[in-house]
């Protein structure tokens, strides 16, 4: 029935200089359902969403906006929303310092006779918070609720304007798993009470948990819809069709070999926060050999990336109370990047986006911009030379954009992960520390980061991989550390090492004496993920 759809969007197509990110794309939703809008970074399910809420208004694309029986023309987000079109996006848009019933209804505000109705604010603010089930005081400023709760008032803020359909990008991201869990449940009452969801999420566990239907874009184009109740949405068809094979094996294996000396140690390291005094590590020891790639696990908090920056020059300043990093035969703490880089150690940061690349700059700059000397041609920069490295490695490591002139900020995550990896494969190093590498992007983006991990130690380099994804450390180590409070609390080698040892390592207690019920609720909050996506990006990924 043609009066079942809610939202029908018609042969959408969209360009950008250079390249189309969506071609004749055809996207319906049913009234009251749970919709998951799934492919690889690229694949155009930003893309399609923000021509959907305005952000790209008509006449910027072709195609036909059908939403409740009517063609629609936004202009910006402010008519979609008085269509009752809601958009949740990974970076949420709340003002910290200001109240929750103040976020809530900014923008929206309840006038009484010219002015703002505080009274009424406060009251409606607490309905709205009610619906999603946060049991908090409306006046708390947002910044003291955690990163689960403050999703919950982004929901609550598009309640308020009497929305019908609400649009989740990658909602549980940035959340641990009791939040995730409530998160989706929430979802699940909002179908229940006939408002329609929208879900563009990489877990495809998540999605074939909760979702109605579920489209498939892959390179701007639409693949295929899968009904939950009539279709296969196995994990293994869906990844068929966001990337056009069967990845049968996630974890590519490499070959059997050797491990050579030891490249690098940690020992007895202790390290204070000056900002509180609190020890945020406690005599830390670690190495890692030729050719190894060794995991880092442990639940968020627990001292990963504060150990990965202290050896790495230390750039936030935290007190070195005792310790020593043991590397090129020689002890030495260095302090600064600069210095940690120079003897042959690099870090690839959790946060792309923040501290690992220059987002308005291009492929080029970004990629030598680590080893500067490298292309130094007395005080200036050797152009031809920098246009010739930087095409080595964007083929090298296969980063997909027309040229590498491409600004970083309209890449795919993948893609940017990539660029990243290759600053730092520039400054040549013998160690490389990996925070997070496949954070927030797709599987076929983490497949080919994996085979070039594998590559990287085969080539002799050494690899210390930080995850909180525990199925990716076990898939990729050789061997692992895992810490908690700032401790190794255990060192397993990959042929003993399993889900269960590894999470009673995280929360600190014996394997013995921790119940499997506790492990599990402990291996959600390991496979936290943090949002890699602004709300204002300018332009789909590539």
């Amino acid at each position: 029935m043609e009066n079942e759809y809610i939202l029908e969007m018609r042969n959408i197509t969209k360009e950008f200089p250079g390249v189309k990110a969506l071609d004749n794309v055809n996207f319906k939703v049913r009234k009251g359902e749970i919709h998951c809008l799934v492919g690889e970074n690229g694949a155009g399910k930003s893309t399609l969403m923000k021509v959907l809420s305005g952000v790209w208004k008509y006449g910027t694309y072709t195609g036909d906006i059908v939403y409740e029986g009517e063609v629609q023309k936004f202009r910006n987000i402010a008519d979609s929303e008085a269509k009752g079109i809601a958009i949740i996006y990974q970076e949420l848009a709340l003002f910290p310092e200001l109240p929750i019933y103040e976020n809530i209804y900014f923008g929206h505000e309840i006038m009484s006779a010219g002015q703002i109705n505080w009274n009424e604010t406060i009251i409606k603010a607490k309905e709205m918070l009610d619906k999603v089930r946060l049991k908090v005081d409306p006046s708390m400023p947002v910044k003291r609720l955690n990163t689960g709760n403050q999703q919950l008032v982004e929901i609550a803020k598009a309640l308020s304007k009497n929305c019908k359909l609400i649009i989740f990008d990658e909602p549980t991201s940035s959340l641990n798993e009791d939040d995730s869990i409530n998160l989706l449940n929430i979802m699940r009452e909002l179908r229940d009470q006939g408002i329609t969801c929208i879900m563009i999420s990489h877990k495809l566990r998540e999605v074939t948990a909760i979702a109605d239907t579920i489209t498939v874009l892959r390179d701007g184009s639409t693949i295929c819809s899968l009904d939950a109740k009539t279709d296969d949405i196995s994990e293994a068809n869906i990844i068929r069709n966001m990337v056009g094979r069967s990845i049968d094996d996630v974890y590519p294996k490499r070959e059997k070999h050797e491990f050579g000396e030891v490249m690098f140690e940690i020992k007895n390291l202790t390290v204070e926060d000056p900002k509180t005094g609190r020890e945020i590590l406690k005599n830390v020891n670690l190495n890692v050999r030729k050719g190894e790639i060794v995991g880092l696990q442990g639940l968020m908090g627990a001292g990963r990336t504060e150990c990965a920056l202290t050896v790495f020059g230390n750039p936030y300043g935290y007190k070195i109370k005792s310790g020593e990093v043991i590397m090129n035969g020689r002890s030495k703490l260095f302090k600064s990047p600069k210095e940690a880089i120079k003897n042959g150690l690099a870090y690839v940061s959790e946060d792309r986006k923040g501290n690992g690349l220059v987002l308005i700059q291009d492929i080029r700059y970004n990629t030598t911009l680590a080893n500067l000397k490298a292309i130094a041609s007395g005080l200036s920069i050797d152009s031809n030379k920098e246009i010739v490295i930087a095409n080595k490695y964007k083929d090298d490591i296969n980063i997909k954009a027309p040229s590498i002139e491409q600004k970083v900020n309209n890449l795919s995550g993948g893609n940017q992960q990539k660029v990243q990896i290759a600053k730092w494969l520039f400054t040549e190093p013998k160690v490389l520390i990996l925070d997070e590498p496949t954070r927030g992007i797709d599987v076929g983006a983490k497949l080919e980061i994996y085979t070039l991990m594998n590559k990287m130690v085969e080539e002799g380099m050494c690899i210390i991989m930080i995850s909180s994804e525990l199925p990716e450390v076990l898939g990729m180590s050789d061997r692992l550390y895992v810490m908690s409070e700032g401790q190794i609390t255990g060192e397993l080698d990959a042929s003993e090492a399993t889900e269960e040892k590894v999470m009673k390592m995280a929360i600190n207690s014996s394997v013995d004496d921790v119940a499997p019920a506790a492990a599990e609720s402990a291996e959600g909050e390991a496979t936290e993920t943090a949002t890699d996506a602004t709300v204002d990006e300018a332009k789909e990924e590539v």
